[in-house]
């Protein structure tokens, strides 16, 4: 019988043999080493993984969070003081940068405001330098042109707008040698239908559509396009779109949850569990997808363009032709592109973007409208700003029908319930797609599955005045989309003339244009 060992076991018996193997000079560099971080303003605590690992993380642009309390304000006050020469954070709102300044002052004075000047918002100490600002307002983002930093942080970066988020990362860099530049943006998961963007811009995490899902801390290439989306790539090698060439950077996202923060006690999770669902689900569990809230003014309810997105399926319908194609044309001197929304019956195809090296004038334009053309569709053209009327009278000259929508002129109609009136034909064309998406109303519209669309078709908001709906002014919404709401545009236009597109006879029999006007395209497809 085997008696119990006397001797305690040691836990740090393999480091002990580890550092006696080593010779002098490993050891001396490993001192140096250990004295550098030992000597750090702030360091993440080793009991808070996702706060170490986003810490370390070589991402360019990192999202860290999701549920409440995870050090995600901790985590941007720290990287600034011990990593960074230049940094930046900021939040919606100047009065709620206060706890943010607060940490800082902690960490790097133990609370006093030696090196602060609190007028400015900034800090300077040490060769550090650190500000404080706010995007929230109109325009505030323009506060900061031409200011590099090598360290740029938002918290609570859904309360933001991915134009502002994008427009201050142009200036993300360095003049240092050897100084890193990164941005990190801390965030609850959206809340209230803001914050869209975080859900596209880390799509291989958040988006549970995207084809080839990454995990937590993986590192994944992109660049943003001239059209402001996302473009995902294999690898960090410069890519060409026409004349553009773009360098892609890495992002990651690392999750955190409440109980990752050893600092948090029991009565903050209880006060987070007795919150009404989804609003729970996302503060404690950091659930991006749980109860995605619209406005309470919003034109189109989310969840029936999701819906209009899970009826969708590859490939136009057997038996149905090209009904009419919306085309929404870019300004003049602008970098939104041009962007093709063709109709089949009650199903919409992918949309085609264009961007303007590959229309770079009007005969080029209908040259790319009628490459993109089939069944003799009616061609609507944006002509509300006059820039479509090159195209216009190219496709004129060769005989094809064409339509203009002007969205600012004046509507005659109301409502199908005819309880309201519209501002205009843009007011008009909007309701009238808000109606047909609506489940009761049976239309069974089928949209492909495109995140811009549905944050550009979501994000109109509306009033009423009297017994008139007025929607927002575009340039509202191009300001809290960060872009013109051009694939909507060209959705709706298309959706709006189908009918007289129709009565124009432009099927070549009765009984198609009957099966377009009211069967599901679907069953439709089944039947044949």
């Amino acid at each position: 019988m085997s008696t119990p060992s006397s001797k305690t076991h040691d836990p740090l018996e393999p480091y002990r043999a580890m550092l006696a193997s080593m010779d002098p000079k490993s050891k001396a560099e490993l001192d140096r080493l250990l004295k550098k971080e030992m000597a750090a303003l702030w360091m993440p605590d080793p009991r808070n993984i996702p706060q170490m690992v986003a810490y370390e993380s070589r991402a360019d642009l990192l999202l860290y969070g999701g549920a409440a309390g995870g050090g995600k304000t901790d985590l941007l006050c720290g990287t600034a003081l011990t990593r960074h020469e230049r940094s930046v954070i900021f939040r919606a709102q100047y009065k709620d940068l206060r706890g943010v300044e607060e940490r800082v002052l902690s960490i790097a004075n133990k609370g006093g405001r030696e090196g602060y000047n609190g007028q400015d918002m900034i800090l300077k100490k040490d060769g550090k330098t650190v500000e404080f600002g706010a995007l929230g307002g109109v325009g505030q983002e323009m506060d900061w042109m031409g200011r590099p930093h090598d360290f740029i942080g938002f918290d609570e970066g859904a309360q933001l707008t991915a134009h502002k988020v994008n427009f201050v990362g142009s200036w993300c860099r360095t003049t240092t040698k050897g100084q890193r530049t990164r941005m990190i943006i801390a965030s609850n998961p959206p809340i209230g239908g803001e914050g869209e963007w975080l859900i596209e811009w880390f799509a291989p995490w958040l988006d549970p559509m995207f084809p080839n899902p990454a995990l937590p801390g993986e590192l994944r290439w992109a660049f943003v396009g001239a059209d402001a989306r996302t473009v995902w790539c294999e690898n960090g090698n410069t890519q060409r779109v026409g004349a553009e060439e773009y360098t892609p950077l890495t992002r990651t996202f690392i999750p955190a949850r409440l109980e990752d923060n050893p600092y948090l006690d029991a009565k903050y999770k209880a006060q987070i569990q007795s919150l009404p669902e989804p609003l729970r689900s996302k503060l404690l569990k950091g659930d991006f997808l749980a109860g995605r809230e619209d406005h309470a003014w919003q034109v189109i309810p989310t969840e029936w363009v999701r819906q209009a997105q899970g009826r969708w399926k590859p490939g136009s319908p057997q038996g149905l032709k090209m009904l009419t194609m919306g085309v929404d044309i870019s300004g003049g001197g602008t970098n939104d592109p041009h962007v093709i929304a063709p109709l089949f019956g009650n199903w919409f195809d992918r949309l085609t973007v264009l961007q303007g090296v590959d229309a770079k004038n009007g005969p080029e334009l209908a040259g790319q409208i009628l490459v993109h053309r089939k069944d003799s569709a009616l061609i609507v053209l944006d002509m509300t700003g006059g820039w479509g009327g090159s195209a216009r009278d190219h496709l004129a000259s060769n005989n094809i029908q064409i339509e203009s929508c002007i969205f600012n002129a004046k509507s005659g109609e109301r409502t199908k319930d005819d309880k309201y009136r519209f501002s205009n034909q843009r007011t008009e064309m909007l309701w009238r797609f808000r109606e047909a998406l609506d489940p009761a109303n049976g239309e069974n519209v089928a949209l492909p599955p495109d995140e811009r669309l549905t944050a550009e078709l979501t994000a109109a908001r509306w009033r009423p005045k009297g017994d008139t709906i007025q929607v927002e002014d575009k340039d509202e919404i191009r300001h809290r989309l960060g872009g013109s709401p051009d694939r909507a545009d060209a959705v709706i236009m298309a959706w709006h003339y189908r009918r007289r597109a129709m009565r124009a006879g432009m099927f070549e029999d009765k009984e198609q244009t009957e099966a377009v006007e009211i069967d599901d395209p679907f069953k439709l497809l089944e039947e044949t």
